[in-house]
Formats: structure tokens, sequence, C-alpha cells
């Protein structure tokens, strides 16, 4: 698979991950015709994808370690959301590391307190816990997005080999305009090609 770092294509976002970030991480890695790309495939993509996504403050060299981490809840994320689109069960494992994401950070902003001006609330943010709140972020996201008003129209790509997945808008199918012309263009080929 080609890195963020390669020349990216300009894939635009598929329908819906600008409402669900879970949707956007499970979309960062995704297969075209003649296209393999992954936007977390190093340490450095995965960082810029995190900031993109507004999911840190701030760059703070992300580790393989930590890229690893990101990567290990995409794929996790897109078991469970294969899982609910073709309505089967969802793997324990992916259930699990959706769980352990949510409650790995405190969702409380917690009592700190400052020399000069007393006590306040904040959430802490350390370089060192940034990847877990990130993926406690998505975690939240996907849980809501899976037991929401919008898990029906949850739906995979339906031009292969895409691999994206989408909320499905009215009767469209396909997480692109370029997904959609080459089912449609498929479609056609067929209907010429099949003896009557």
């Amino acid at each position: 698979m080609r890195s963020m770092t390669e020349a990216d294509p300009g894939i635009p976002p598929a329908p819906g991950e600008e409402q669900h970030i879970c949707l956007a991480l499970a979309n960062s890695a995704l297969t075209l015709p003649g296209l393999h790309l992954d936007r977390l495939a190093t340490p450095a993509d995965a960082e810029h994808w995190l900031l993109a996504q507004g999911l840190t403050p701030a760059p703070a060299g992300l580790q393989e370690m930590c890229a690893a981490q990101v990567r290990s809840l995409r794929e996790h994320l897109r078991s469970l959301l294969a899982s609910r689109t073709s309505a089967q069960p969802a793997h324990p494992a992916a259930l699990a590391a959706v769980n352990d994401a949510l409650t790995r950070v405190p969702t409380a902003r917690l009592l700190q307190w400052d020399e000069r001006t007393g006590p306040y609330r904040s959430t802490p943010h350390p370089t060192t816990a940034m990847v877990d709140h990130a993926l406690a972020a998505i975690a939240a996201d996907a849980a809501d997005l899976l037991t929401g008003p919008d898990a029906p129209r949850l739906a995979a790509c339906a031009s292969p080999p895409c691999t994206r997945f989408l909320l499905r808008q009215g009767r469209r199918q396909w997480c692109s305009t370029r997904c959609g012309d080459r089912a449609r263009a498929a479609r056609a080929y067929a209907r010429r090609t099949t003896p009557d």
C-alpha cells in the first residue's frame, strides 16, 4: 500500500465521514482499481491524519507503537462496520478493542490546581495520552454510529473492489462518483455482453 507521504490521489471523503470520525478512520486504508492507499502507513502519516481530524492539539513526534494502535483500532472498526452492514455477529475482539479505547481515558473533566488562580477543571491531554484520547473519541463516535439513528444508513461501497464504508443518501450505494461510474459502466458492459 502506498503511504500518505507519497502522492495522494485526492479521493474525496465518503458520505458520512464529515459527521463520523470513525468512518474517516475506517476509510483511511482503501483499495480501488489500481490503487492501494494507507493514510496511516507511517507514524508521520498517522500523526498528520490525527492532526487533520482535530484529534490531537499539536504535533508530538508520534512513534510506531502509537501509530500501530491507531491502525489496530481501524481494523477493529472495519470489522464492526462490516458486521453491521452484512447483518453478521460482531467479532468479540473488535468489540473488546472499542470498549478498551472507550474506557482508557477519563470522560469527566478532572479537578486541577493552578498556584496563582486556584482550582479549575480540565481534561488532561499530556503528550503521552494524546493517542489514547484520540482513540477514545473515535471509539465513542463508533459506538454512537452503530447504536444511533444513522446506523440503518451504514453501508459498504457497492462498487468492488472499493473497501470504503459510507452513510447512504437516498438510493446512493457508492462512496464516490468514481465508484458509481465504475458500477454503472460494469452493468452496461454486462448487458451488452450477455447473450439474449
